[in-house]
């Protein structure tokens, strides 16, 4: 059977190695990873929705300059037709004119739909290269997926294995050790600390040689007792 003193020497290395465990699962190479996998689906699909979203524009631009132009079309048929009726000079000279504004009109729509066309043209070959990324992006983003899960599943068993030993120990300890134990891990990360020659191995601090006699002393019994520097519990 352990003695009080090797039991809390034991429980601070277990509680140590969890503790371990606990940052490395916090800080695996494999969340990064994830993560940033993760991020370059999220920019892949926002750059398709951009892509389609102007495309999308460019057909409604082209589709209202289709339907203005064939408006304008219409109008000047009808004044054409006009002109083929009127005598008086004046009236056809402002039936000229309106047919000019128009033919004016019809180019800058048509100047219009062609630019639209043209980036569309472009856009869709963008896209279609876009599209043509979509399965090695997500296949990137499954495979960190399953490598973070991997990595952390090893370090649950691990930390699966600890709890039974760290419950065994701290189980053994009298209820005032393990009050004081917990407070001290609680407030200072660890709880326990050896007497190495005259430094305290939790706070690395030099005991005085008064200190190491009276630690000495009141560790006689049990063979620990607290750190004057730090109060950890000092295993002497």
């Amino acid at each position: 059977m352990l003695s009080a003193a090797e039991t809390l020497v034991q429980l601070a290395a277990v509680d140590a190695e969890l503790n371990q465990r606990r940052v490395a699962r916090e800080r695996l190479p494999e969340r990064d990873r994830a993560a940033a996998a993760s991020v370059a689906v999220a920019d892949w699909e926002n750059e398709r929705a951009r892509v389609a979203a102007r495309i999308d524009e460019l057909t409604a631009v082209i589709d209202r300059a289709e339907a203005q132009g064939a408006e304008l079309t219409d109008t000047k048929t009808r004044l054409e037709a006009q002109m083929k009726t009127v005598i008086a000079s004046r009236e056809a000279e402002a039936l000229m004119h309106e047919i000019a504004t128009i033919d004016g009109q019809r180019d800058e729509l048509d100047l219009a739909e062609l630019g639209a066309l043209e980036e569309q043209s472009d856009l869709d070959d963008r896209l279609a290269a876009h599209l043509g990324q979509q399965e090695a992006v997500r296949t990137a983003s499954a495979q960190a997926d399953d490598e973070l899960a991997s990595a952390v599943a090893d370090i649950d068993a691990e930390v699966e294995r600890l709890e039974p030993q760290r419950a065994e120990l701290f189980a053994t300890l009298d209820d005032r050790t393990g009050r004081r134990y917990g407070q001290l891990l609680e407030s200072l990360g660890s709880a326990v600390g050896q007497l190495e020659g005259s430094r305290c191995s939790g706070c690395h601090l030099d005991l005085s040689a008064a200190e190491v006699d009276t630690a000495r002393d009141e560790s006689a019994a049990s063979g620990f007792t607290e750190c004057p520097q730090c109060g950890r519990l000092l295993v002497v």
